[in-house]
């Protein structure tokens, strides 16, 4: 069993949004803290005293600028100490399961990874036991871990379906407990993966953003108000049903012109298998669009202007201030990336604000360090909600 880091005393909902504030956005200064909440002074102080005298806030200097005043004293800024506690993030796909251990702020320090052999549930477990196992004897403060995986997630817990593990109704996250002794969080790969951006990466201080993943499958997140939409359809491989175009092409992972059809690696592969009889990997597949190859860059062509139907569509529609393309298939917006803003301007209105489209190249370990967010927000909001 793993050694686990104490934890901190429950939170109130004031010194939740206090402690999240202060993740997120910090160090702040009391002044710029209690404006972006809305306190008065007297009630930040209440509710950063326990926030400090627990560990999970600490003062700060403020280089190169001196303290403010507050009461007849400097006071000076708040802020996390990002290496107090460490997390596990696992990412499982059908051949490997990539870990990685975060920081409180969710910077990786450590990778690591393993093949999987088998994909009964209890020596899935027990496989994550054993890399729990490895990666704390070099990270001793381990305080929880998060599990991504591809399919229907049910309470944070058990994986009610997963089509490439086959798996139905497993009790992932009370296996892993049982194994480890750390608390643990089971999520959607690509719900985790926004959760993720939304406290520290593109989405970090916007009301409105979104996250549009292409590779494997297509994975669509949105958050409004700065929280994240659950929805079941996010877990449902909803893309094979989302038609882009009614006469594109019929793949055995997607309806006819669905999204899957159009954009997916395996899709596309298919594709170019079914045209040329070649079994080009995706990266070859993109080369040779560059290159000027007639098929690989019809195939792209269309994957290009199905990605830009997407993109307008959800800005359209959702009208976020952001949208995050992640995946392992983003590799196209290099070789057609015109092509993508040239159907994206031409699907919205003419006077429509452009999109703001920001692509990250994402492995797995950003998968990983999706899930490991998951535990992130498990200690500091106090419980497992989404």
């Amino acid at each position: 069993m793993t050694t686990v880091a104490p934890s901190w005393l429950p939170l109130s909902p004031g010194e939740r949004s206090v402690a999240i504030e202060v993740l997120v956005q910090g160090p702040l200064s009391r002044t710029e803290l209690a404006r972006r909440l809305d306190l008065s002074a007297g009630s930040l102080t209440r509710l950063t005293k326990p926030l400090i005298e627990s560990g999970l806030l600490i003062e700060v200097p403020e280089a190169g600028n001196p303290a403010e005043v507050r009461q007849g004293r400097p006071s000076q800024p708040l802020d996390v100490v990002a290496e107090s506690r460490s997390f596990i993030g696992f990412k499982i796909t059908e051949e490997m399961v990539y870990g990685v251990v975060t920081t409180l702020r969710s910077e990786i320090v450590a990778r690591y990874d393993r093949p999987l052999t088998s994909r009964d549930p209890a020596r899935v477990a027990d496989l994550l036991a054993e890399m729990t196992d490895e990666l704390a004897r070099s990270h001793s403060r381990l305080a929880g871990i998060g599990i991504g995986v591809g399919g229907l997630v049910e309470e944070r817990a058990v994986v009610g379906e997963s089509p490439f593990l086959k798996w139905r109704d497993v009790p992932l996250a009370g296996l892993v407990e049982e194994r480890t002794g750390l608390p643990v969080v089971v999520e959607n790969d690509v719900a985790a993966l926004v959760e993720a951006e939304t406290w520290f990466g593109a989405g970090r201080g916007l009301d409105r953003f979104a996250v549009l993943t292409i590779g494997a499958g297509i994975g669509y997140g949105l958050v409004l108000g700065g929280r994240r939409i659950p929805c079941a359809e996010e877990d449902r491989g909803f893309g094979r049903h989302w038609i882009i175009d009614p006469n594109g092409p019929l793949t055995p992972e997607g309806e006819r012109g669905s999204a899957v059809s159009l954009l997916t690696i395996s899709s596309i592969r298919y594709q170019i298998r079914a045209a040329t009889g070649r079994d080009w990997t995706y990266e070859e597949i993109l080369a040779l669009a560059a290159a000027g190859e007639p098929m690989p860059a019809r195939v792209i062509d269309e994957a290009a202007r199905a990605l830009g139907v997407l993109v307008a569509q959800i800005s359209n529609f959702a009208m976020p201030q952001k949208i995050l393309l992640a995946g392992e298939g983003v590799g196209l917006m290099d070789v057609a990336g015109d092509t993508v803003r040239r159907t994206i301007a031409a699907q919205r209105h003419p006077m429509a604000t452009p999109v703001v489209l920001e692509t990250k190249v994402s492995d797995f370990h950003d998968w990983a360090r999706g899930a490991a967010v998951l535990a992130i927000q498990v200690l500091v909001l106090g419980a497992a909600e989404s």
